[in-house]
């Protein structure tokens, strides 16, 4: 539901709005909305606006709260809506939109640059009730993307030394582990719910696709073809679907402010379905965000008004 008058009057503006061309953008105001899209009625929801730039929401554990970065910062929501409430990180102030929660709900996975790591981004986990932050990956920049469901083990991107690739570290800390090695960027590893293979996005086909690994690293397989350039694959907790951002062929990397398609696909492959068009791409849906009931997603899109 939209739960205040200024979430009703800034919904109006983007509506009139909505064809604003990509173009001509300079000294255009950014107005984020925070949808969830219901897949069994093909609803797609607005609960939360502001000409704040927010991006990237998870769904809680018990499906009541949505989290979202700003400004550096984590927020939580009512899923239904109403005001944000500021999370308590401890240091952790410049938080990007590489977050994940714990398969039991208890931590938040972020990751933070910090001036103290030359603004490099490093993985931390904080209690999702807030409360002091501890560093996990020594090394950088890491982006965080997928928890285990046995709740031991993120996944993420890492560059090292000029390549990007997937790695794996335990939650308690230790050495990493490299799961792709190659050419091009390998970005975005999330975990099917059981915990058998890392989704993730790729290039290394001249392109960037939707491939599929298993937990190891071994018989990695291409899941999308066809035109789009495919990033941040996030399968459902029920193990039928994955949803993923889909860009234009001609757009390189996943920039901001681009007008961009949400895709689902069976997890077994097949051909995906187009299940909506929008303008976003960065911020839109870079984290895993299913609700436990695999019923809905959440994402967020953007205006540029005058």
């Amino acid at each position: 539901m939209l739960s205040n008058l200024k979430t009703i009057i800034l919904l109006f503006i983007g509506i009139l709005f909505l064809n604003n061309p990509v173009g001509a953008q300079q000294n255009k105001k950014l107005v984020s909305y925070l949808h969830i899209y219901h897949i069994d009625s093909v609803y797609d929801e607005v609960v939360y606006v502001d000409t704040a730039h927010f991006e990237a929401p998870n769904w809680s554990y018990d499906g009541r709260t949505l989290f979202f970065n700003q400004e550096g910062r984590i927020y939580t929501i009512p899923v239904e809506g109403g005001n944000p409430t500021l999370l308590a990180t401890g240091v952790l102030k410049n938080c990007n939109n590489d977050h994940v929660l714990s398969p039991g709900g208890s931590h938040i996975g972020i990751s933070n640059e910090s001036a103290a790591h030359n603004h490099v981004s490093l993985i931390y986990l904080a209690p999702t009730r807030g409360g002091m932050a501890f560093n996990i990956t020594p090394r950088g920049p890491s982006y965080l993307h997928g928890w285990s469901p046995d709740g031991y083990t993120l996944a993420y991107c890492g560059e090292r030394k000029g390549n990007y690739d997937i790695y794996t570290i335990p939650i308690k800390g230790g050495d990493e582990v490299r799961l792709t090695d190659a050419p091009g960027l390998d970005d975005g590893p999330d975990y099917s719910p059981d915990g058998t293979f890392i989704w993730f996005n790729s290039e290394r086909t001249g392109s960037m696709k939707i491939w599929r690994m298993n937990r190891d690293g071994s018989n990695q397989q291409q899941m999308t073809f066809g035109e789009y350039n495919d990033w941040f694959p996030h399968p459902s907790p029920d193990g039928k679907y994955v949803v993923f951002l889909s860009y234009d062929k001609s757009v390189k990397g996943h920039p901001a402010n681009k007008h961009v398609w949400l895709r689902i696909m069976m997890t077994d492959g097949g051909e995906p379905q187009v299940l909506l068009k929008l303008f976003g791409g960065q911020g839109t849906l870079n984290v895993p965000s299913w609700s436990p009931d695999s019923r809905s997603f959440a994402y967020v899109s953007y205006k540029l008004i005058e």
